[in-house]
């Protein structure tokens, strides 16, 4: 099974206040060498057979279209290696 990841994280310019409450929280705990948290979402998209160019434009409409929001989120789309 071939497997396409989509990387979904908030824009550099946008405020990310869950990385914030895990950076402050890393600190409490003796993580001390942690200097900034964002946090973002991970989808995996199982495929029979091959990847092909058409089927990652297909997930790339899918990142721009449902798996992210495009004002606010940057997406990355790549080929998993099995």
């Amino acid at each position: 099974m071939a497997r396409v990841v989509v990387d979904v994280m908030l824009k550099p310019e946008i405020l990310d206040p869950q990385g914030k409450a895990v950076h402050g929280a890393l600190q409490r705990l003796g993580f001390d060498g942690v200097v900034d948290v964002r946090q973002g979402k991970r989808f995996e998209l199982g495929f029979a057979g091959e990847v092909t160019e058409e089927r990652l434009a297909e997930v790339r409409k899918a990142a721009e279209t449902l798996l992210s929001n495009p004002v606010i989120e940057d997406y990355n789309v790549w080929v998993e290696e099995q």
